[in-house]
């Protein structure tokens, strides 16, 4: 067996899983979508707002999507607490 440098050892293999595992989890703190991605708007949808979604952070803020977030408002991620 030949060792080729363009191949990668296993430990370089596991420590860029590592990295990346720390990476995503890092990610998953902080929210992703830019608002106009979840279709967000400072209106309701009927009974649907962000004040009874399971994503609200009081006081206007959401795990999912940035920015500032109206109670009143309403996105396509919506959840019922």
């Amino acid at each position: 067996m030949t060792h080729d440098k363009a191949c990668p050892s296993r430990r370089t293999i596991l420590v860029g899983a590592a990295i990346a595992a720390g990476t995503v989890s890092e990610a998953k703190a902080q929210p992703t979508f830019k608002q106009a991605d979840a279709m967000y708007q400072t209106m309701p949808k009927g009974d649907q707002h962000c004040g009874v979604c399971s994503s609200f952070k009081p006081p206007d803020a959401c795990q999912l999507v940035q920015g500032t977030i109206s109670r009143n408002g309403w996105c396509q991620f919506f959840s019922a607490e």
